[in-house]
């Protein structure tokens, strides 16, 4: 399965620890979960995951093993904020006072030989990985976002963590805006999420022109994927209708 590919082990136990009872479920509810591996929010995330996903089967054990609740309490503060800005809440099933306290076996968090994780200020922020298909990705996201533009950077600042980002109001192409104010219309501000914490390229100087998208989240705009638009003006026509042609 994609979210434990190279995970350690080959045998996996059924029903699993969320309830799942077949192979197939298990492919179909984990899927929903690998693009948070590529955000990178925690060392431990796949091994969290995958103890509930897909928990290891031992033959020498008759029950299985949870992970230990400082693993899950570990991976949940890591990345909750980066779910939050996404508009996703940390779920009821992965509630970490469900899992043994460490005075018990369970899979514990990564300890010291596995090395610190990286500098945060050295991290590249969830929205700005660049994988080299950019206008692919928009298309693929498109429908699950709440707001999806082209536009030129005003100005980036900082606040309380966060990046505002200002959009120049030439030049801009909405093309999602579900439920946007007349103000927001006007003058479009979209947030970065703890961006003051990492670093996105996209975002850096005025004038630089990116294509952008993300949902609302307690009453802001904010950015979930992000991408410099390095191509022409014809390029951007011949994008601009393929993504009119999409139906969401």
């Amino acid at each position: 399965m994609t979210l434990c590919h190279g995970v350690g082990y080959s045998e996996m136990r059924l029903p699993n620890l969320l309830g799942h009872d077949t192979v197939r479920e298990v492919l179909q509810q984990s899927v929903s979960w690998v693009p948070l591996l590529t955000k990178q929010c925690h060392p431990d995330t796949k091994k969290f995951l995958c103890s509930l996903f897909a928990p290891v089967c031992l033959s020498e054990l008759e029950e299985p093993v949870f992970p230990c609740r400082s693993l899950c309490e570990d991976v949940r503060e890591g990345c909750s904020p980066v779910m939050a800005a996404f508009g996703f809440p940390w779920p009821e099933m992965l509630n970490c006072s469900r899992f043994p306290r460490g005075d018990e076996l369970c899979i514990p968090p990564a300890g010291s030989e596995d090395g610190p994780p990286p500098p945060k200020e050295d991290a590249v922020c969830p929205a700005c990985l660049d994988k080299g298909h950019n206008e692919q990705e928009f298309l693929e996201i498109f429908c699950s976002q709440d707001f999806a533009l082209k536009m030129s950077i005003r100005s980036v600042s900082g606040v309380a963590g966060d990046l505002k980002v200002v959009a120049e109001n030439r030049g801009r192409t909405l093309y999602r805006k579900d439920g946007w104010s007349e103000e927001e219309l006007k003058k479009p501000v979209l947030w970065l999420a703890g961006g003051e914490a990492c670093a996105c390229q996209e975002l850096v100087g005025p004038g630089a022109v990116v294509l952008a998208a993300g949902r609302r989240v307690a009453g802001r705009l904010v950015i979930s994927w992000v991408r410099k638009w390095r191509h022409g003006e014809k390029e951007m026509k011949k994008f601009s209708r393929a993504v009119r042609k999409l139906r969401c």
